[in-house]
């Protein structure tokens, strides 16, 4: 008897070992290692779509790094686990299946590209793993009253109904328009902003003249804007089209009738590939990111940003892509931190403990409008500046005029 009555004991304890050591592994959530936190995400660094996901990725292992050189969060370093998908909704859903599931990463960060953020987003909501910051605008990601695995997503960028609405209010408050030429993508980009400047011209009533564009050839809808003598022509549409239409209109004599971007095309980049219709026309875009403090002068933000940004690459330095990509990694790190002062370094770090300090408060970045994430708000910025597209040919490089600062759409329509 004494000898079962050991092995019992020896089994008892076995197994309440076992699991005390399965109760230690649940006590973080995956992805929080004893000497790191993994983050992850897909992010189109190559072919079409290359210019914007490497600066992107730049930007956001810039931010990292000057992090973790300063001891990281809960005594770890952070690390980013990154896929490049070509832009492609499946393989995007492949590597975000791979990172969830294989590397099990704590958050996805900066998220990036409509297709995958678009085809992905039912699968994380069930996951209900943290996402911070979108690297898209697709209202797929937005909702007044987020519950269950949406309470997770923490968009940051506009969403393109918003910019949908935001473009007719600048129509409207900035150009006094009366009549405005609509030319857009059958995709979400096109599709939302159109959903949007719809959806606000109910209030406006103003004549909307649209055309959807496709392919590498937008001379006839281009021609049909251009006839139809509009005061305004907006682009709904991600930078590659919109350097089709600019051209197309150019082709098809259009003249000073402002043109105007989505945000997507606030790069000095995009400037360069569109700057021989600057003479024509003046080409505007929106823009939700703040470099200036009220003196005109670049912020420390700033400043913070090109001095880290240049260890990874100089060439990035005024890159708008590699802003939002810091952007990207600062809003995660920031509400890490958040969490750091309400538990303590040694505490539980959970997705639900992650995203009540997300939603403790009005998340102020210094880049932008405040977002408030309190009682399930997940929209985005709600507030923009407007940018007026310039080239200097001697120095062969676009820039931007600061042509109206920060405003909502009532106080355009005010």
């Amino acid at each position: 008897m004494k000898k079962i009555l050991v092995v019992s004991l020896l089994v008892l304890f076995t197994l309440t070992l076992a699991a005390c050591r399965r109760d230690e592994e649940k006590e973080h959530a995956q992805g929080v290692l004893e000497d790191k936190i993994l983050i992850g995400n897909t992010a189109v660094t190559t072919g079409d779509f290359g210019f914007v996901g490497q600066p992107f990725i730049a930007g956001m292992e810039a931010y990292l790094s000057m992090t973790n050189e300063k001891g990281g969060v809960f005594g770890r370093d952070i690390e980013l686990v990154h896929y490049s998908d070509g832009f492609d909704a499946d393989t995007g859903m492949t590597y975000t299946q791979r990172l969830f599931e294989d590397d099990e990463i704590f958050a996805f960060v900066g998220h990036f590209g409509t297709p995958t953020v678009a085809a992905t987003a039912d699968y994380l909501n069930l996951q209900g793993i943290p996402r911070v910051y979108y690297g898209t605008g697709t209202s797929t990601v937005a909702t007044e009253e987020a519950e269950g695995g949406e309470r997770a997503s923490f968009p940051v960028q506009p969403v393109y109904e918003f910019e949908g609405e935001m473009m007719l209010a600048r129509a409207k408050g900035s150009f006094d328009a009366e009549k405005v030429g609509l030319l857009y993508t059958g995709d979400e980009v096109g599709l939302e902003i159109k959903a949007g400047l719809e959806r606000l011209n109910e209030e406006l009533d103003l004549e909307i003249v649209s055309y959807q564009v496709e392919g590498d050839d937008h001379g006839t809808e281009a021609l049909s804007i251009v006839n139809a003598d509009v005061d305004v022509v907006v682009l709904g549409m991600n930078q590659g089209p919109a350097v089709t239409a600019i051209y197309a209109l150019l082709a098809q004599g259009l003249t000073e009738t402002p043109v105007l971007t989505s945000y997507v095309c606030a790069d000095a980049s995009f400037v360069e590939f569109i700057y021989g219709a600057l003479g024509a026309f003046p080409i505007y875009s929106n823009a939700w990111v703040n470099l200036f403090d009220e003196d005109g002068d670049f912020t420390d933000a700033y400043l913070e940003f090109q001095e880290e940004i240049s260890k990874e690459n100089p060439e990035y330095e005024a890159n708008t892509f590699a802003i939002a990509g810091w952007i990207a990694a600062m809003v995660f790190v920031e509400g890490m931190y958040r969490l750091e002062d309400e538990i303590g370094e040694d505490g539980i770090v959970t997705w639900e403990a992650f995203i009540d300090a997300m939603e403790a408060d009005i998340f102020e970045y210094p880049f932008g409008a405040p977002i408030d994430y309190r009682d399930g708000k997940r929209l985005g910025t709600q507030i923009m500046s407007l940018l007026q597209m310039q080239y200097d040919a001697e120095e062969e490089i676009g820039y931007f005029d600061v042509v109206e600062e920060f405003q909502g759409i009532d106080e355009l329509l005010d």
